[in-house]
């Protein structure tokens, strides 16, 4: 049972959440990546998040394509864990110990009811990252998912890379662009001086579990807000937004805004 309740706003339907993703710019034949807040919404929705996903493969039909991150923060090296840490005599137990990822099992974290309902939903591909995984569902789901190796992480090979490719569009769906994962890709593409730090996580080698130790580029979305609001400021058509309910809801095409994304990110981050 969801947190939402009828005393937050009106009832919404797999029906009128259908129309009003039509109405947000979604369309069919489109490959779209969902970034959420269900509770956004607000209201109450008649069969919660099952709901809102039979919505949106509606909306894209049999030549969509639905993606969703879905990320395994807990699958990480406990030593970097802020929120919240864990003591240090811990350490090696949860490097000994934390199961090995598996795209049927392993749980999303902080990503969303809505999220963790789509890895589950019959015919849903993730992809093979133990930390910074995606699902996909449609036409182009195996081509999305495919490849997804550690050295991979975010960049030009990765999902992103493939959605990019595949000129995907972006939902922001009651969040920001601080969740646009999307450009994290830019990052990558992006001429600036980067942090990289080691990383680990549980993975199955060879069929037995290893923690796996690799090289990763750190990620950092503390800008992404003000990126997003320069990007609306300067390319208001490019956006369309909309309500879902009481959500404010953003629409666009990926390669625009990555492409900004990256010469903002040289402009702005300054190379050091």
């Amino acid at each position: 049972m969801t947190s939402m309740s009828a005393e937050n706003g009106p009832l919404h339907t797999q029906e009128s959440l259908t129309a009003g993703f039509a109405a947000c710019g979604v369309q069919p034949g489109q490959t779209l990546i969902v970034h959420s807040s269900l509770k956004q919404i607000g209201g109450w929705i008649c069969g919660g998040p099952p709901a809102a996903i039979n919505a949106l493969l509606a909306v894209l039909g049999d030549e969509g394509t639905l993606v969703m991150p879905t990320h395994t923060s807990e699958n990480t090296e406990p030593s970097y864990w802020q929120h919240p840490p864990v003591p240090e005599a811990w350490w090696p137990q949860i490097r000994a110990h934390t199961p090995a990822y598996d795209p049927n099992t392993a749980r999303t974290r902080q990503m969303g009811l809505l999220v963790e309902t789509f890895r589950t939903y019959p015919g849903v591909l993730r992809s093979a990252h133990p930390v910074w995984s995606f699902a996909a569902k449609g036409k182009h789901a195996a081509f999305i998912t495919q490849g997804h190796t550690l050295e991979v992480e975010m960049s030009n090979d990765s999902p992103l890379g493939h959605l990019y490719e595949l000129d995907a569009s972006i939902l922001l769906l009651g969040v920001s662009h601080s969740n646009n994962t999307s450009l994290h890709l830019a990052e990558y593409r992006a001429n600036m001086k980067k942090g990289y730090e080691e990383q680990g996580s549980a993975m199955l080698v060879d069929g037995e579990r290893q923690w796996v130790t690799y090289t990763i580029m750190i990620p950092d979305s503390d800008d992404f807000p003000t990126l997003g609001t320069d990007y609306e400021a300067e390319y208001p058509q490019a956006v369309t937004m909309s309500m879902a309910g009481n959500a404010i809801t953003r629409c666009m095409k990926m390669r625009p805004i990555v492409d900004y994304a990256v010469q903002w990110l040289e402009k702005k981050r300054l190379n050091v």
